[in-house]
């Protein structure tokens, strides 16, 4: 359900974007360097991937998980390597309930 939404979500916010900038680009027809805002995004996507090349960036999260009538607090560490692959690791499980 999460995914559907977040799909949904990027979808409108494209399609309003993309709306936004023609109607920019047929009022302001006669300026000269304006960057439309379609171009602007994976320039700064790109930027970003460049800067955080060659690093393993390193989460620390936590969940509530109920097996059977228990309910355990997991913290795990995840690991986003350099080529796409994420490790997860546990590191603790403290019985909540």
């Amino acid at each position: 359900m999460k995914k559907f939404l977040a799909i949904a979500l990027t979808l409108a916010s494209v399609g309003f974007a993309a709306s936004t900038a023609e109607a920019k680009a047929a009022h302001e027809s006669n300026s000269v360097g304006v960057a439309p805002a379609s171009k602007a995004a994976p320039a700064a996507a790109q930027i970003w991937r460049n800067r955080n090349r060659g690093r393993v960036r390193v989460v620390t999260r936590s969940r509530l998980v109920r097996v059977g009538r228990r309910v355990y607090r997991e913290t795990y560490q995840i690991r986003y390597l350099p080529n796409g692959r994420t490790q997860t690791r546990l590191i603790s499980r403290v019985r909540v309930r």
